[in-house]
């Protein structure tokens, strides 16, 4: 099992995951950022909120960016233009 972080960007902000979760490699790890983006998407309709990040950086224990989940992206493709 690997240690990956899922940072959080809004803009030209990037706040910092400091507890990281494990997974077994980079593909379930950008699966997880994808649940998550879908989760954190569905609790900001249900409150009203129209301030949602943009993405999650994943990124390994050294800091190197592997990839990014951006939130329009797990909309539905009619949602999404």
């Amino acid at each position: 099992m690997q240690r990956f972080y899922f940072h959080v960007r809004s803009g030209d902000a990037l706040t910092a995951d400091d507890e990281g979760a494990e997974f077994p490699n980079l593909t379930a790890a950008l699966r997880e950022a994808a649940l998550a983006a879908r989760e954190l998407l569905a609790e900001a309709i249900k409150s009203g909120r129209l301030d949602v990040p943009d993405a999650f950086v994943v990124a390994d224990t050294s800091g190197q960016e592997l990839g990014s989940v951006r939130l329009a992206a797990v909309l539905p493709s009619s949602l999404n233009k």
